[in-house]
């Protein structure tokens, strides 16, 4: 049986050398049961930047947030690489560690701009984003946006 809280700190130590290098501070967060099964929660921030993670079975919800800007992971990969993109995360394995794995690769390849830009990057993918939600989910599925734009 997976223990989602080793399993996050765990992952925290795959993604410790690149979010430290970067000046932010992980912080735990709850864990324990729940309906959807057991699950842990942490975030690294810095400032206003916040990198929120939760891992319930696998790394399941990767949140981004500047500010009062916030966009899911795979919402903000759609927006900064378009439909096809080159991201990893989320990926699918059966080694829970695999997404944090991924999700380094795609911050180090992808997420500089989070990570050590002014985040202008962040922001007008957020923008793009929100112009997404206002589109029929037809055209939203026509364009690749992920479902979770709906929580974006």
């Amino acid at each position: 049986m997976i223990d989602p809280l080793e399993i996050l700190q765990q992952g925290i130590e795959i993604l410790n050398p690149i979010l430290l290098r970067n000046g932010f501070t992980y912080v735990p967060g709850k864990s324990g049961p729940s309906s959807g099964g057991s699950y842990a929660y942490g975030a690294y921030s810095r400032g206003e930047r916040r990198l929120e993670l939760l891992f319930r079975h696998i790394l399941g919800l990767v949140t981004y947030h500047i500010g009062p800007d916030s966009l899911r992971h795979e919402v903000f990969m759609r927006s900064l690489l378009g439909r096809d993109g080159g991201n990893r995360y989320p990926g699918f394995s059966d080694d829970p560690l695999d997404g944090f794995r991924d999700l380094r690769h795609d911050l180090e390849i992808y997420g500089k701009d989070f990570l050590s830009g002014n985040g202008d990057i962040f922001r007008n993918c957020a923008l793009e984003a929100r112009a997404a939600q206002r589109l029929r989910p037809i055209e939203r599925m026509k364009q690749g946006w992920p479902d979770s734009i709906e929580e974006t």
